[in-house]
């Protein structure tokens, strides 16, 4: 009897215990500096069995990703700073950031909504880009831990930067196996516009390290939307037979310097791709190859679209993480999202989101080797 009373109270002491959660993402928190008006920010760092993220409270700012190559070496393969003085002093590629309340452009800073114009601010020539001169890219959200992961939520009050409405939008960053998902949720009190995307640059060789014109890039889309020399969207247009045809794997260099109008209006490629899934289906969007490294890059999503950018206004004057120079075309963005200028655009799929609704959008970014 002692014996076997012995057994039974080992097993209950075992099933007392906590079981570890296999794959279960580690998410903990640490101060980051605060931002020039005195506003603290932090970063949290999400790590799983194989990625390891970092998130800024300032600008919602996925600052690195480090993920393993075919032989199980570890880059970063995300562009960005190493302090928070940085990004403040470099806005402008919008490195890793949150973009909302509208990601991408709207023509002559302004749109019509219900029969009442709305003017924004103009940062882009003669266009709003991505939310005006302060969008949510240069706002401290505040941030909670959840299930492997983190939400961030910000309430933008109704005028701000021109838009009708408080919106409030909650992002929530999470690890699951070998990708990032990001969750996008917003709901307002007027009826107003909103596209929120983030605005990651790749390179799969790790941050820094040359250019992905020796990338492959596949992108499920046979139209995409031309546009003029102010970059906005002049129609839709196939892909056949021209260099925006990325429907299997092709090397992104092969040619993004051929004599082609749209290519000469963005000195590369900066481009909405209109995706073949039905819309609001999550279904598989892009596919980035990097033979160095072996590193593969799929993108699924439920947006109608995909802006991919090649860097081409990066020059090597930005010193980026470890002081390295970022060159021409030293990473690609991927920014999954409603076409550019879609308020304009009665033809394109709607931004427009009312009281009562709920805007929701999600993009996973899966990691893989081959």
């Amino acid at each position: 009897m002692c014996g076997r009373n012995l057994r039974w109270g080992l097993a209950l002491i075992v099933a007392l215990l906590p079981i570890p959660l296999e794959g279960r993402t580690q998410v903990t928190k640490q101060p980051f500096g605060k931002t020039q008006d005195g506003s603290p920010v932090e970063i949290y760092t999400l790590k799983d069995e194989s990625i390891e993220l970092r998130i800024m409270t300032y600008g919602g700012i996925v600052q690195s990703l480090k993920v393993p190559d075919h032989h199980g070496s570890v880059e970063d393969v995300v562009l960005g700073f190493d302090s928070l003085d940085q990004y403040e002093r470099n806005p402008g590629p919008y490195f890793g950031a949150l973009i909302g309340r509208y990601a991408n452009r709207i023509a002559h800073g302004q749109f019509m909504l219900d029969g009442h114009t709305y003017r924004l601010p103009k940062n882009d020539g003669d266009n709003t880009l991505h939310g005006g001169t302060r969008g949510f890219d240069k706002a401290v959200w505040a941030a909670k831990i959840i299930d492997n992961g983190i939400e961030l939520t910000i309430v933008s009050k109704a005028g701000d930067q021109g838009f009708p409405g408080t919106l409030t939008a909650v992002v929530k960053y999470t690890l699951a196996g070998n990708a990032l998902r990001v969750d996008y949720s917003a709901s307002t009190d007027q009826e107003t516009v909103v596209n929120l995307t983030n605005h990651s640059y790749f390179n799969l060789s790790g941050q820094g390290n040359g250019t992905i014109l020796h990338d492959e890039l596949k992108i499920n889309a046979s139209r995409f939307t031309p546009v003029n020399a102010n970059l906005i969207p002049t129609g839709v247009a196939s892909v056949a037979g021209t260099p925006f045809d990325f429907r299997k794997l092709t090397v992104i260099g092969s040619r993004i310097d051929e004599n082609n109008e749209q290519l000469r209006n963005a000195k590369g490629y900066d481009d909405n791709w209109i995706l073949d899934k039905p819309a609001g289906q999550f279904g598989e969007a892009a596919e980035v190859y990097d033979p160095t490294s072996g590193r593969v890059l799929t993108l699924w999503t439920t947006q109608p679209g995909i802006q991919v950018y090649t860097g081409n206004f990066l020059d090597g004057s930005i010193k980026g993480k470890g002081g390295k120079a970022y060159v021409h075309r030293a990473a690609i963005a991927l920014e999954t999202q409603h076409f550019p200028d879609s308020p304009n655009h009665p033809s394109f799929p709607t931004t427009k989101l009312d009281p009562g609704e709920r805007y929701h959008q999600a993009t996973e970014f899966r990691f893989s080797t081959r």
